[in-house]
């Protein structure tokens, strides 16, 4: 999830005793906050002539979020050459080789040739990455996901509970619509900001959401995270699959898109009731679920 944090004090000052007491420094060190996340702190720590990324993280049961699953996933990505080297890891916290580089912006995800870059990493993600990942590896399966938000929502006593019956329709229509799929390795997260462009290539990280998946999901997950144009999700469509996209594909492409603008929306309500962070989840909420009823909407008459 790709949400700007305000400060909190307290966390800040104890934040800053985990990272210290990490046992892989040798040095002193000397970090600084970045912004960006929602599901970890992240720093940016200078240790001698090194630079390193911390994530400081703990498991997010509600939201399906499990340190052990994201680190694997990391060191997959990094035997792939997708992701920075993971290089030190203990209990709720992950240190990486800094990429030095550009954050992308929504905007930049939509020119041609850097679509072209990010399809040529989800590739890499898809297939590759299962070679290099352990025995057990979780599904993210997005239509389970909302099935257990809508579960949360309910035993959390949500404002939201009269709304779910009819999420729940959907998204049971959405899935049968998707039909059978073709299972591989996602990334399931892909918000602008988990991309870094060094100059001369394009890095992937962020695996907190990474599991088996249809590639249907990734690839309607970055159009509806960075809002592509139906022009540019057909050409995301043809640039991955290799062939004209047909009305049986696009359809499938439509209700994974309108799966995945729900998701959000409903990961929003699920923050709601168990975030502890300083935001707006209820704006966040609202934002979210028009665009999936304005996407639905469409749907509807494909």
């Amino acid at each position: 999830m790709g949400l700007v944090l305000r400060g909190n004090p307290i966390m800040k000052v104890e934040n800053s005793k985990r990272i210290e007491a990490l046992t892989f420094w040798q040095k002193p060190i000397c970090f600084e906050p970045l912004e960006g996340g929602i599901t970890n702190q992240n720093f940016r720590v200078e240790h001698g002539v090194d630079t390193f990324f911390v994530r400081l993280g703990e498991d997010i049961p509600e939201h399906g979020v499990y340190r052990f699953n994201e680190l694997a996933a990391s060191r997959a990505a990094f035997a792939c050459g997708i992701s920075p080297e993971v290089v030190h890891e203990e209990s709720g916290a992950m240190v990486l080789r800094f990429i030095v580089g550009k954050t992308l912006e929504t905007e930049n995800l939509r020119d041609h040739s850097t679509m072209q870059k990010v399809v040529s990493l989800l590739k890499k993600c898809h297939l590759e990455m299962p070679q290099h990942l352990p025995g057990s590896t979780l599904i993210f399966w997005v239509f389970q996901v909302l099935r257990g938000y809508a579960k949360t929502l309910r035993d959390g006593k949500s404002r939201m509970i009269p709304e779910l019956s009819r999420f729940m329709e959907i998204n049971s229509q959405l899935e049968k619509t998707v039909g059978a799929v073709d299972l591989r390795f996602g990334h399931n997260d892909l918000l602008a900001g988990n991309f870094i462009d060094d100059g001369q290539r394009l890095w992937l990280f962020d695996w907190d959401y990474a599991g088996y998946n249809s590639p249907l999901f990734d690839l309607a997950n970055l159009a509806s995270n960075n809002e592509y144009s139906e022009n540019l999700e057909q050409q995301l469509l043809e640039i991955y699959f290799e062939v004209s996209v047909s009305e049986d594909l696009w359809k499938r492409y439509f209700a994974m898109k309108c799966a995945s603008l729900l998701r959000e929306a409903m990961w929003s309500m699920v923050s709601e009731i168990h975030s502890t962070l300083d935001f707006d989840y209820v704006n966040y909420t609202t934002e979210n679920l028009k665009r999936f009823e304005n996407t639905y909407e469409n749907y509807k008459f494909l």
